[in-house]
C-alpha cells in the first residue's frame, strides 16, 4: 500500500525535471541528490499524518501541501515565500501610485520582521516606530510565522481603521506598543534639494538632496534638482539615502547615470552558479544630460536596501563618491513570482546583485568610506528631525536644531576633495622643454582667461546642519 501511494504521489503531485547527460561527475551528484529517498520519506510522513493526528479537518492534502510548501520556501531565504490565492491577488494589484497602510517598508532580518525603513510622514513615524524596529505582534497576532507578503497584507487596509503593532527595539531591547491609524500613503521620491547653510560648508557651496524611495520619476527628478543647483553655483554634492528601502532597479540604475559616463557597467545579476544566467545592467546613453564631474558624497545607513545599495555600491566601486555613514541592509537579491495554477504562486529568489568589481550586496551590504554610526537617541532625532514637514509650528520650535554628525562628516570629505583638487591643479608640474630650449619661468600665461569669481554665497538665519 506504501509502494502505491508514493507511486501516485510522484505522478499526481511532483513532477520530477529531465537534466540533459553531463560529466560523470555531473552524473553522481544528481544520482546523489535524486530525491526518491526524501519522497518516500515525505510521503510516509504525509500519510502518518493523516492517519493519526487528532484532527481530521487539519489533515486534508491541500492544508499539509500547502504547509509543506510554506515551511520549504521559508527556509531558503527570507525573501522567499509559497503564497495564496488571496496573497498572491493583492500583490498582483500594488502598482498604483499611492497605497492605503501604516508608510512602512518591512523584512526579515535575523529572522525576525523588521521594519526597513518608516516614511517621515506616515502614520507609524508620527507614531514612534523608526527603522530597525524588529515587529512582534500586529494587531495581536504573533508575527514569528508570518511571511513577507502576508505580513505586508496585514499592515494595509482601509484609511481611518486602527492598527497596534508591538515591537523590539534592538538598541535598547525594550518593547513599546504603538497605535495608530491607516492612512493613504502618497509614494515620493526626490525630496529636501537646496544648498547647504554656508556656514557649514564655507569656503564652498554644496548641494543636497534626499531619495527617499526609487521610483518612475526619480532620475528625472533628481536631474532638474541638480540643473537647478548647479546654476546656484554647487561646487559638491551630497547625495542622502539614509532610510531608502530602493524600489525599481530601473530607476536606480538610471541615478547612477548621472554621475557616470553613458554606457558604464553599474551592475550585474547572476543566478544560480553553472545556470549561465547573467544579465548586465549599464547606464542609458539617453538618461544624461550633461556631464556632473563635482565631487559626490552619499550618505548610508542600515536602512538603506536594495535600490539603495546599487548606487552607492556602484558609484562606490567606480571611484565616483565617497559613501559615509553606516554599513547598510543588505537586500541584494533578485525575487521571480512564479504562478503555479489555481491561483497560487511561489516567490523565489533567483538571482543575486554584484557591483562593478562583482562584491556581493546581499547580506553583506555596503561597508562605507567613512564609518560614522548614530546612537540611538541620534537616530531617534534624526527621524524626528526629517518629519519636522509634518509637525506643526510649536512642534518645530520644540524639536530645536539638529546636528546630524553623519551629513557633518560628509561635507568634510567634500571640503577635503576640493582642496586636494585645487592642490593638484595648482602643483601640476610644467612640461619638459625641448632639448636645447630654455625653460621658462613665466609663472601666469598672460592671455589666459581669468577663473570666474565664485558667487558670494548667501546668509542663511540659522545653521543647517542637517537636512531640513
Amino acid at each position: 500500500m506504501k509502494e502505491l501511494r508514493y507511486f501516485l504521489l510522484l505522478a499526481g503531485l511532483v513532477s520530477l525535471p529531465v537534466w540533459p547527460v553531463g560529466s560523470g561527475a555531473q552524473e553522481a551528484g544528481e544520482e546523489a541528490d535524486s530525491g526518491f529517498k526524501e519522497l518516500e520519506l515525505f510521503t510516509e510522513v504525509l500519510e502518518t499524518i493523516r492517519q493519526g493526528y487528532v484532527d481530521s479537518d487539519k489533515v486534508t492534502y491541500e492544508k499539509l501541501i500547502n504547509s509543506a510548501l510554506e515551511g520549504m520556501l521559508a527556509d531558503l531565504d527570507p525573501h522567499c515565500q509559497f503564497m495564496q490565492p488571496k496573497v498572491f491577488d493583492q500583490l498582483k494589484r500594488q502598482t498604483d501610485s499611492t497605497y492605503e497602510g501604516i508608510g512602512v517598508t518591512i523584512s526579515t532580518k535575523s529572522d525576525t520582521l523588521t521594519v526597513v525603513t518608516a516614511r517621515e510622514d506616515g502614520p507609524a513615524a508620527r507614531a514612534g516606530v523608526l527603522p530597525g524596529d524588529q515587529i512582534l505582534k500586529i494587531n495581536n497576532q504573533l508575527t514569528e510565522d508570518v511571511g513577507i507578503a502576508q505580513a505586508v497584507n496585514m499592515l494595509k487596509g482601509r484609511p481611518g481603521e486602527s492598527l497596534t503593532l508591538t515591537i523590539r527595539r534592538p538598541a535598547t531591547q525594550k518593547l513599546h506598543e504603538f497605535e495608530m491609524k491607516r492612512e493613504v500613503i502618497k509614494q515620493s521620491s526626490v525630496k529636501d534639494a537646496r544648498i547647504l547653510d554656508p556656514r557649514l560648508t564655507a569656503p564652498y557651496r554644496m548641494g543636497y538632496a534626499r531619495i527617499l524611495q526609487f521610483s518612475e520619476p526619480t532620475a528625472v527628478e533628481l536631474a532638474d534638482a541638480l540643473d537647478k543647483l548647479e546654476q546656484e553655483g554647487m561646487d559638491a554634492f551630497v547625495l542622502d539615502m539614509r532610510n531608502n528601502p530602493g524600489g525599481l532597479l530601473n530607476s536606480a540604475i538610471d541615478v547612477c547615470g548621472e554621475f557616470v559616463k553613458a554606457g558604464t557597467v553599474v551592475l550585474t545579476t547572476e543566478g544560480k552558479p553553472g545556470s549561465g544566467e547573467i544579465k548586465i545592467y549599464r547606464t542609458s546613453a539617453e538618461a544624461k544630460r550633461r556631464i556632473r564631474d563635482y565631487p559626490l558624497a552619499i550618505l548610508v545607513n542600515h536602512s538603506s536596501a536594495s535600490g539603495a545599495e546599487v548606487v552607492s555600491g556602484a558609484l562606490q566601486d567606480l571611484k565616483r563618491c565617497i559613501v559615509v555613514g553606516e554599513t547598510t541592509f543588505g537586500k541584494g537579491s533578485v525575487q521571480s513570482i512564479i504562478p503555479i495554477g489555481e491561483g497560487k504562486a511561489i516567490r523565489m529568489t533567483t538571482a543575486k546583485y554584484y557591483t562593478p568589481s562583482h562584491r556581493t550586496i546581499h547580506e553583506n551590504g555596503v561597508v562605507p568610506n567613512i564609518v560614522a554610526p548614530l546612537t540611538p537617541a541620534q537616530e531617534q532625532a534624526l527621524a524626528e528631525w526629517f518629519s519636522k514637514d509634518t509637525l506643526s509650528p510649536e512642534e518645530q520650535k520644540k524639536l530645536g536644531n539638529f546636528n546630524d554628525s553623519q551629513l557633518i562628516r560628509a561635507v568634510d570629505a567634500m571640503k577635503g576633495a576640493l582642496v586636494y583638487s585645487a592642490i593638484r591643479e595648482e602643483g601640476a608640474p610644467a612640461a619638459a622643454p625641448a632639448k636645447g630650449e630654455t625653460p621658462s619661468i613665466e609663472t601666469e600665461k598672460p592671455d589666459s582667461p581669468a577663473a570666474p569669481e565664485k558667487p558670494e554665497a548667501p546668509v542663511a538665519p540659522a545653521p543647517a546642519t542637517s537636512p531640513e
